[in-house]
This record gives structure tokens, sequence and C-alpha cells, in this order.
């Protein structure tokens, strides 16, 4: 008897020869123009993506981690600043406001949705506002794993507290929230193209999406060195923070795709969890939502469950992963930041959470294989 062929966890190759036709001629474009560094693919992608998730304005940048930095710099955001983000996430989320000499307040994370919890962040920013150490100032808010935040509770506690509001969509271009995709739910929305997300290029890149005009300008400035009308007039320190014309030749090839390719994300998620109910803690959905699925992430009731059904996965040939191993506040170069908080749910989520293979070309065999290995070790 033949043994299966592992399953890969993220797929490219497969759906690079799903896209070889149109991607070689755009790639070949590009070759042919030269233009690498903000090319006319660059100002295509920005017109198709601000189309996509119905935003006003949207700017190309070098990654996604830098998209957050830009917006909080364009927000004047530094020393003695507090901006609000969940424990239960990436490390860009964090990194960026320490970068900028403010200070990351961990806020916890709903146990079903794992996404922020608005109760939880209204307690934080009265916390913060009676110490009287740090101004509250910003709100990231995640979407975490595809599916969007709370963004209508989350406006409501900004609003009340005037915070300015950042959408780290970095996992969820291509989710919606009522309806409405992701993109214009905060003052300023970022997203990742790293080559995992739903939508990916072949290296780094990320975007910003605002209905300000101003903020958009801003932006332009702050990712080309800050500079004005001219190369060589300087108005403000920025950065080199630029999507190069080949990563956009490469985007404007996947999204001919990308519809498509969340339809059959969303296909694979429902087979999931007609194949788990029961056996593992499955992800809840956010009411009125619909998910990028850019990770399917299920709950064991405890780390040695999840060792053991992570080493029979692996034996039958099905990679998993952990999305995340340890909450920001618990990491060593964000200790010191964190004002000695319990949270309580992001601490358990991290001892408990894996996330299996889910990308569109799963076969429905591939799916049926994955929840039969899961069943088998649990």
């Amino acid at each position: 008897m033949t043994e299966a062929p592992p399953i890969p966890f993220l797929d490219l190759k497969a759906q690079q020869a799903r896209i070889a036709v149109d991607l070689r001629k755009r790639l070949d474009a590009v070759l042919a123009h030269c233009q690498f560094i903000l090319g006319p693919e660059v100002v295509e992608l920005e017109q198709r993506l601000a189309a996509f998730c119905g935003a006003a304005h949207c700017v190309s940048v070098s990654s996604g981690t830098d998209a957050l930095q830009i917006a909080l710099m364009a927000e004047g955001i530094g020393a003695g600043d507090a901006v609000f983000l969940p424990a239960f996430t990436y490390t860009a989320t964090a990194e960026v406001p320490l970068v900028l000499g403010a200070t990351p307040v961990f806020v916890d994370v709903d146990p079903r949705t794992f996404q922020i919890d608005p109760a939880h962040l209204a307690l934080r920013v009265a916390e913060t506002r009676r110490s009287g150490r740090l101004r509250p100032r910003a709100l990231i808010g995640v979407d975490l794993f595809g599916q969007p935040a709370d963004w209508p509770a989350l406006r409501a506690v900004a609003a009340a507290e005037g915070l300015f509001t950042l959408d780290d969509c970095a996992q969820s271009f291509g989710a919606t929230l009522g309806g409405v995709p992701l993109g214009t739910a905060a003052d300023a929305t970022a997203t990742s193209f790293f080559p995992s997300k739903p939508l990916g290029g072949y290296g780094d890149g990320g975007a910003l999406f605002t209905e300000s005009a101003e903020r958009a300008a801003l932006y332009r400035s702050l990712r080309t060195h800050g500079e004005g009308t001219t190369r060589y007039e300087v108005l403000r320190t920025g950065m080199n923070g630029r999507l190069d014309t080949l990563q956009a030749a490469v985007l404007l090839s996947k999204l001919t795709v990308f519809a498509e390719e969340l339809q059959a994300r969303a296909r694979i998620a429902a087979a999931y969890d007609a194949g788990l109910a029961g056996v593992v803690g499955i992800p809840a959905r956010v009411p009125g939502s619909t998910s990028a699925w850019a990770i399917y992430a299920v709950l064991l009731p405890d780390t040695a469950a999840r060792e053991r059904l992570q080493a029979g996965l692996r034996a039958a040939g099905v990679p998993t992963a952990i999305y995340y191993p340890r909450p920001l506040h618990a990491q060593p170069a964000y200790r010191a930041a964190h004002d000695g908080t319990a949270l309580p749910v992001s601490e358990d989520l991290a001892t408990r959470i894996l996330a299996l293979p889910i990308h569109p070309d799963l076969t429905e065999a591939d799916v049926a294989r994955i929840c039969a290995a899961v069943r088998a070790n649990v």
C-alpha cells in the first residue's frame, strides 16, 4: 500500500500554476518598462484594492508592519502615548508602538472568536487614564485569523475616549462585517501581502486604506522619505516604505482569482466544521461576518492534548502550526512595557490552540484525510 504524500500547509506552487499565463504577462511588462519603483502597476493595484474594499484611498507600502508604522507616525504618536492592542496576535502589532517610543497596553480577547474584547478595552483605557502615566491615544484592533473584530463596539469605545482607530487587517483582507468589506471600519486600515496571507505577494508588501485625502497624502509622503512635491523637497522625517512594482504585478495577477479563492477557503472551513464538530473546539464565527480564513485554528483541552495531536498528525503527513505559543505581554521584548495586568484568556489560548492547513488548493479528499487524522489522535 502506497503511503499518502504529505499535505502542504500552504501551496503557493499550485496557485502559481493556475495564474501562470497572466502572471508571466504582468511580470514581463514590468521587465520591459523597467519602472521597478512606483511603476504603473503600483498605481493600478492601489486603484483595484480600494475598489475591492470600497475605500476612498489606498496607499501601497513595503510591508504590513510598515503600514502600521506609517499610520501611527502620521498621527504623531510617540513617547508618553498609550496604544491599546490585543495580547493575542503577531508581534508586529506591539512592535510598532515601541519603535515609535509609545507604550503598548495589552487587552485580552474573546475566548470563542479570539478577537479583541471591547469590554476589556474600555476597562484598560479607564485604568490607563486613572494611572496618569500615559496618554490614551490610539487603538489597534486586529482582525485575527481572517475574521473581523467587533468594530462597531470598538469604535464606540474609541469615540468615547478620543482614540485614533487603526485596523490591523493583515490576516483578513477580503473579510466582511455587516455586509461591508474590511477597509473602512476604522480611521485607517493596514494590511499585509506576506506570501502566506489570503492575498499574498512573492515577498513583503502591504497597504493602507483611509477615507481621508489628507491622511492618504501624508502616508504617501511618509513612505517615500517624507518628501514633498518633488523628490528633493523633504517636509518631514519619513521612511523607505514603498511597494516594489514587481510585487504589485504579482498581486494584480492574484486579484484575478482572489474572490474565487475566498469562496474555496469558506468551503474548506465549513467542511472542517462538519468533520470536527464535537471532536475539538472549532472557531466561533463573528456575528454578521464572513472570514478570509487565513488560519483555521482549533482548541484542545490542554497542552498535552495538543502535543499528542500534533505528533499524530505529523505521522499522518498533516502539518500544523501554533498561532501563537506565547501572548505578547509574556514575550521577553515586551515584558517591561506591560503593567502586570492578568490577561487570562490570551494566556489560556496560547496553551491550547492549533492551526490546521487551509488554502484554496486543498481538495475534499485532503480535508477528509485531515479530519480523519484529527479524530484518530484526540
